[in-house]
């Protein structure tokens, strides 16, 4: 029925979801994104490595651990020890260019003026899931945090803390649920890449978000337009509905 349902979105250019008709569709209550190249439109370590002159060594291995192709941590590591000596500033020279996918703003305003707790859970760095989650107006932010020097001036090239891969972000999706008294019937997670397949398959609504083949065939609903805000739609709102939630206060 999946292979099916891609196949039929796949001919006509259009999104087919098929959801189970329960009380839970309408009654979701959190949301969970991942960050790079679905709220935001980069990558954000390859931004960092742009901004510091190793862009293609760092993009190499970042598209082989989206595929699935390299285990998530080791990738990781090997991307953030390309980074040593990187000064902290370029940092926030991606920070300052980073470009949010369209439609991310109006969805997120909605969901939270529908009542909605909104987080990120990234498997990029804290410091810009945090921009990101102050811009979009969302309740919790969750990535990997960058070790630096002992004068604040540059990345050591290790990370400390929990790495957030696959097994992580699930993890952190039911702690927020339970922290919030929100039942996993009741939660959605969006991602592209294959480390956000177990957070999606955790949710009741696990959404491939012009994802990587992989994650198409294994999500319980795909999403290959433009716009963020077509969720609204699988999330079984109507234009008028949408629009409306804009104009609340």
């Amino acid at each position: 029925m999946r292979a099916e349902l891609i196949a039929i979105s796949a001919g006509h250019q259009a999104d087919v979801a098929l959801q189970p008709d329960n009380v839970f569709r309408r009654q979701k209550r959190l949301v969970v994104f991942d960050m790079d190249s679905t709220l935001i439109q980069q990558e954000v370590i390859d931004e960092i490595a742009r901004a510091t002159g190793i862009e293609e060594q760092v993009a190499a291995i970042t598209e082989r651990a989206m595929q699935g192709e390299i285990d998530f941590k080791e990738s990781l590591a090997a991307r953030v020890a390309l980074l040593q000596g990187t000064p902290i500033e370029a940092l926030e020279e991606v920070k300052r260019g980073l470009v949010f996918t369209e439609g991310a703003h109006y969805l997120c305003r909605a969901l939270k003026r529908a009542g909605f707790k909104l987080a990120v859970i990234s498997g990029g760095f804290l410091p810009l899931a945090k921009y990101v989650k102050a811009e979009l107006g969302l309740d919790y932010a969750f990535a990997n945090q960058l070790k630096v020097t002992a004068d604040g001036k540059t990345l050591t090239g290790e990370t400390f803390g929990p790495v957030v891969d696959a097994t992580r972000k699930a993890e952190l999706l039911e702690v927020i649920a339970q922290a919030e008294g929100i039942a996993i019937e009741q939660v959605v997670a969006v991602g592209d890449g294959a480390n956000d397949l177990l957070m999606i398959g955790k949710a009741s609504l696990g959404i491939a978000f012009n994802a990587k083949p992989r994650v198409q065939q294994q999500a319980g609903a795909r999403i290959n337009q433009k716009s963020l805000a077509n969720i609204l739609y699988l999330m079984g709102y109507s234009e008028s509905e949408a629009a409306e939630l804009q104009l609340l206060g």
